[in-house]
C-alpha cells in the first residue's frame, strides 16, 4: 500500500483523467447518492483550486476552493465528500482544504453551506454556523463561516 496522498490542482492542471473521475464521484453522491437532481457542472470549476485525497488511485475524499468573488465575498469551500463516511476523510479533506484556502487564496474567512447532518463535521474544524436552516436542491443546509484570523489557526 502505497499510504494516502493528498492533491491540489487548479481547473487547468488537472489530466483528463483526473477531471473525469472527480465529476464522476461528485455526480455519484450529490446526484444519485441523495437523489438530487441538480445541475453539477456549474461553470464554477474552473475557477476552483481542486483538493482530493487518495490512496492506490482511489478517490477517498474530495472538496473544491474558491477564490473571493466566486460565490460570495469570502473564500469558500464546496462540494465536501468523503467516498466511505466514517473514515476520517472528510476531516481530512476539509483540513487540506482551509490550508489551501489560506495559502492560495490568502484567505482571513472561509465560508461554506453544509448540509445540515454535517454540521459537526466542519465545527471540529472551527466553523461556526451563520444562518438558520435554508434549502439547497431540496436538502437543509446551513452557512458557516471559519475566521482564520483568530487562534483557530493550525
Amino acid at each position: 500500500m502505497g499510504g494516502i496522498v493528498t492533491f491540489r490542482k487548479t481547473f487547468d492542471e488537472l489530466t483528463k483523467e483526473e477531471l473525469y473521475r472527480l465529476l464522476k464521484q461528485r455526480v455519484a453522491v450529490f446526484v444519485v447518492e441523495q437523489n438530487c437532481p441538480y445541475m453539477e457542472l456549474d461553470d464554477l470549476d474552473q475557477k476552483a483550486v481542486h483538493v482530493w485525497l487518495e490512496e492506490d488511485g482511489k478517490m477517498l475524499a474530495y472538496l473544491r476552493v474558491m477564490d473571493r468573488g466566486a460565490e460570495g465575498p469570502d473564500v469558500s469551500i464546496g462540494r465536501v465528500l468523503s467516498v466511505q463516511r466514517g473514515q476520517g476523510y472528510g476531516s481530512r479533506v476539509l483540513k487540506e482544504g482551509i490550508r489551501a484556502s489560506k495559502e492560495v487564496f490568502g484567505a482571513e474567512r472561509i465560508y461554506l453551506e453544509a448540509q445540515v447532518t454535517a454540521i459537526r463535521l466542519y465545527e471540529r474544524q472551527g466553523f461556526r454556523q451563520v444562518s438558520g436552516p435554508f434549502s439547497l436542491d431540496g436538502i437543509p443546509h446551513v452557512g458557516m463561516v471559519l475566521d482564520c484570523t483568530g487562534t483557530n489557526e493550525e
